[in-house]
């Protein structure tokens, strides 16, 4: 797997990473999380679950990895896995979030599993716990799930500090997206200066075969010199044989149909529809077993071609549909 520039940013990442929101903490909203962690959810456990999945993800190529301070501990266990690699690791390039805390205390069935505050205050505190994690490795910082609704983007106090740490500590500052409403998040996003200055670095969005309504705007931002991430790629499992709801529907019918055209699987076939549109600089990854993580990387040796595109462009929702659906998936 080949490196490439991300964006302006000058740091370097991989066409897939590996994203940690389902492995630093035991309970997640991907279909099958469960079944997944069985026996693995105390963390000394998780931790070297955590490890074995990053050693396989290094041993595939892949060198970028994103956290958050709300993923449970998964910036300890990439910052324990980083000093484990010594020198190695200064090859990775590593992004994280602020923005949500963490709530759950390792519970599963907790009410409330993390709580989202975009105020100065946490933004002060949450800095210096990435920092401590995840030490020099962390290179990107970013807004955890920017919306309009919660303000950040006007809040001069927040966007001043932001660019103090693009500044002072010498790190790409990026925003992470969610909800109906992203692509206008991300035009607000792409007008926010700060001493007449592009703040944001970079993009996290969904973009999915489900969900490409931020399409648009991603492409904007990636002329604007931003790098693009893409998470939720196969739609927290909505996108896989797992979702046995609605994969075996005649719509749903179409991705197994050409997933056998094309020789590969439906997870591989959703990933290499992300990977192929020209304004992605990374696709993460969810998995949180090695054999996801195989089946997803296997969508390097996909030849995504028209045909595969308009036949499966009929699967899109509306942006409500699909986010009111992903609200209602259960913690596992």
């Amino acid at each position: 797997m080949q490196t490439r520039s991300f964006g302006s940013t000058g740091l370097t990442v991989t066409s897939i990473g590996l994203g940690l929101a389902a492995l630093g903490r035991p309970g997640y909203i991907n279909l099958g999380h469960g079944d997944d962690l069985e026996g693995r959810r105390e963390v000394e456990a998780l931790e070297q679950h955590t490890h074995d999945m990053l050693d396989a993800a290094w041993d595939l190529g892949i060198r970028y990895f994103d956290a958050a301070r709300s993923y449970g501990k998964a910036e300890s266990f990439l910052g324990s896995w980083l000093r484990l690699r010594g020198r190695a690791g200064e090859d990775a390039t590593v992004g994280s979030k602020w923005g949500y805390t963490y709530t759950a205390d390792w519970q599963v069935d907790a009410d409330v599993h993390e709580v989202k505050d975009h105020s100065l205050s946490v933004l002060q505190r949450q800095w210096p716990e990435s920092r401590e994690r995840l030490g020099e490795h962390l290179d990107l910082y970013q807004i955890h799930s920017a919306t309009l609704s919660t303000g950040v983007l006007e809040d001069d106090q927040v966007m001043g500090e932001l660019a103090r740490l693009k500044h002072n500590e010498g790190i790409a500052i990026g925003l992470s997206l969610s909800g109906p409403n992203q692509a206008d998040t991300l035009e607000r996003a792409l007008e926010v200066k700060v001493d007449g200055e592009q703040l944001f670095d970079a993009v996290q969005a969904t973009w999915n075969l489900l969900e490409p309504s931020a399409e648009t705007m991603l492409q904007a931002a990636s002329d604007a010199g931003l790098g693009v991430i893409v998470k939720e790629v196969l739609a927290n499992g909505r996108l896989t044989p797992r979702n046995d709801r609605e994969i075996f529907s005649d719509r749903f019918s179409l991705l197994k149909r050409e997933a056998s055209r094309l020789d590969t699987t439906v997870d591989a076939l959703a990933m290499a529809a992300v990977i192929a549109q020209p304004w992605v600089d990374v696709a993460l990854s969810g998995a949180a077993t090695t054999s996801q993580l195989r089946s997803n990387v296997a969508a390097l040796d996909v030849h995504w071609d028209d045909t595969a595109s308009n036949a499966l462009a009929v699967l899109a929702e509306e942006p409500s549909q699909y986010w009111d659906t992903r609200g209602n998936l259960p913690w596992n």
